[in-house]
């Protein structure tokens, strides 16, 4: 297995390789979270080819099992709020040193091969060598809390690659619902129940 670093890319037949790639990796997590975790077809590609971000891809001999993708400027992407990072990190936005790791997959078939371990070392110590803040995210089912899962992870593969660097917890979001539907049935003096006939 080997690694390569791609920026602006625009093969049309290697993006499609690792569209096929990125929606393999993603499928099993469809039904996992209330939030499409998955970017639209389109975003990928514009993902691929704007020139600021790094994108690592894993091979094993000539097919893309695993890849990463580092925004290095956090505003041409939708997901940081640049106000935030420039209050509490002021030295890494002045710098322009705030990443974010807008993808990270691997094929099911390697996942248990040590892909994660093999694309890492070369990300996490060209991030290191930048001084970087590099922000991530994850839904509950691979982030059930502040501590383990996929923040312990990348704790131990920081450690090992590049030093003890503190991991930040930076914040949460949680998703609620209201249920409508489950308005009491026997309240018929309720003005807000929806009568059954009325549901679909």
């Amino acid at each position: 297995m080997y690694v390569t670093r791609h920026s602006n890319l625009t093969d049309p037949v290697l993006s499609d390789r690792l569209w096929d790639l990125y929606e393999a990796s993603y499928l099993p997590m469809n039904d996992k979270s209330p939030s499409h975790e998955m970017l639209f077809r389109d975003e990928f590609e514009d993902a691929l080819r704007e020139p600021s971000n790094r994108i690592w891809v894993l091979w094993d001999d000539n097919s893309p099992v695993a890849m990463g993708l580092i925004a290095t400027e956090i505003g041409r992407t939708r997901y940081l709020s640049r106000a935030y990072f420039e209050g509490r990190f002021p030295d890494h936005a002045r710098r322009g040193a705030v990443h974010y790791i807008m993808l990270l997959v691997v094929h099911p078939v390697y996942a248990a091969q040590g892909a994660i371990v093999r694309l890492a070392r070369e990300a996490l110590q060209r991030e290191a060598a930048d001084g970087a803040l590099l922000v991530f995210d994850a839904p509950e089912a691979h982030q059930p809390g502040e501590t383990g899962g996929f923040a312990e992870m990348m704790e131990r593969l920081t450690k090992a690659f590049v030093g003890p660097a503190p991991i930040v917890h930076l914040g949460a979001s949680y998703y609620f619902a209201v249920d409508f539907a489950a308005l009491s049935e026997a309240d018929p003096t309720n003005p807000l129940r929806i009568p059954a006939r009325q549901r679909r």
